[in-house]
């Protein structure tokens, strides 16, 4: 390989040794971000990929011979080097998965993205967001709707997430701002390639207020195949996911459908039955895939006081409850999936996740669900490549 490391001999590696190893994977030609999670599940950290051997390589479920033939010629040192250049010109930062920083949410999905690249601060208080998402082409009424809502929910501690595109995106990204509330952008580029080029300045403004993420390379431009991945990214973050307008088909409802997948609740905003920009929020309603909302308070009720049903105690940023700082003295006595989960972790072995759920008998979706529990209760601590241990 033209990218190396050495043997770290049984000590812990370099954070900044592991973040150029991932900057360098990020690179490689066909080596997208399902791949890249793939082979940190098998080889542990980005560095220890990169020393791995063609047969090892081939090993891993996804990598066929081309794959592996490019991470074996692939010349990343000077491509690292270009990379973190070109992130200190635009000020944007790589959040790997692993880092405390990295949204928390975010990790419980069933396809994480890797790592973020990262303008601005995500803050444990985003982890209390509502996406709010419809139609580029929409409606005055959809505006109004959007941004009635949005303030509603900017008023009550809400983080807002959405896209950044035209339309509805960009009135829940304005109207956060304009509460004085935080804000997150998800591109479907670059960092370093805003898009909507129209949107620079609003991105700038939500870099200030908030954080602007992509997982897609500096000068990624916004192709197609992007937008489905940033969609899971918006739902991903978020604890429900708002459509405001949308037609038949389209971004909105990509977001909300992933939304489902998750788990997360998802609402709608009923409209005329004539109009196309309602079509697709009114057959969520229709179909139960989504509740109707008429006020932000459909919207709070949901989540109970302080968000409880869906947002894990202690994650409201103030409100009461376990809290990643509490001895286990102080918790809930574990029961069900969680005590099976937590009795098969040690502090000093972590498991994969797919191990642990074969020796738990435990589904991955609902061993994802409880681990992110224990990882906010200060009782689990993921590592790269969904491993395992006790904290």
């Amino acid at each position: 390989m033209h990218f190396s490391f050495p043997a770290q001999a049984g000590e812990e590696s370099d954070p900044d040794v592991e973040r150029r190893a991932l900057i360098g994977l990020s690179l490689v030609p066909g080596v997208g971000g399902g791949r890249i999670r793939a082979l940190l599940a098998r080889f542990g950290t980005p560095s220890a990929v990169w020393r791995a051997p063609r047969s090892a390589l081939l090993g891993v479920p996804g990598i066929g011979e081309q794959t592996a033939e490019a991470l074996l010629t692939f010349d990343a040192s000077g491509r690292v080097d270009a990379q973190i250049e070109r992130a200190e010109q635009v000020g944007a930062e790589l959040l790997p998965s692993w880092d405390d920083r990295f949204p928390r949410r975010l990790r419980q999905i069933y396809d994480p993205p890797a790592f973020l690249w990262a303008t601005g601060t995500w803050r444990s208080e985003d982890e209390r967001a509502v996406a709010v998402v419809g139609t580029r082409r929409c409606t005055d009424y959809g505006r109004a709707q959007a941004r009635r809502l949005t303030r509603g929910l900017v008023r009550h501690g809400f983080t807002i997430v959405s896209g950044l595109a035209y339309g509805i995106d960009a009135v829940a990204h304005r109207t956060a701002l304009e509460e004085g509330g935080r804000t997150v952008a998800v591109l479907g580029s670059g960092l370093a390639r805003i898009y909507p080029a129209a949107h620079t300045r609003l991105a700038r403004r939500a870099a200030r207020q908030g954080v602007v993420f992509s997982e897609f390379a500096l000068d990624a431009d916004p192709d197609a195949p992007h937008f489905p991945e940033r969609n899971r990214i918006v739902s991903g973050l978020t604890l429900g996911t708002l459509v405001v307008e949308s037609r038949g088909e389209g971004g909105a409802l990509i977001t909300a459908r992933m939304a489902c997948e998750q788990n997360r609740e998802v609402f709608a905003v009923p409209g005329d039955a004539g109009r196309p920009t309602s079509e697709g929020t009114n057959r969520l309603i229709q179909r139960s895939h989504a509740k109707l909302v008429l006020t932000v308070e459909d919207i709070l009720e949901e989540f109970g006081a302080g968000g409880g049903r869906s947002l894990p105690a202690g994650d409201a940023g103030g409100a009461s409850g376990s809290s990643p700082d509490a001895s286990p003295a102080d918790l809930p006595p574990l029961a069900g999936p969680a005590r099976r989960l937590y009795d098969h972790l040690s502090a000093d072995d972590p498991v994969h996740l797919d191990a642990l759920c074969e020796r738990t008998d435990v589904a991955p979706s609902t061993a994802l669900a409880v681990l992110f529990d224990l990882e906010l209760q200060g009782r689990v601590r993921q590592l790269a490549g969904k491993r395992f241990c006790r904290a």
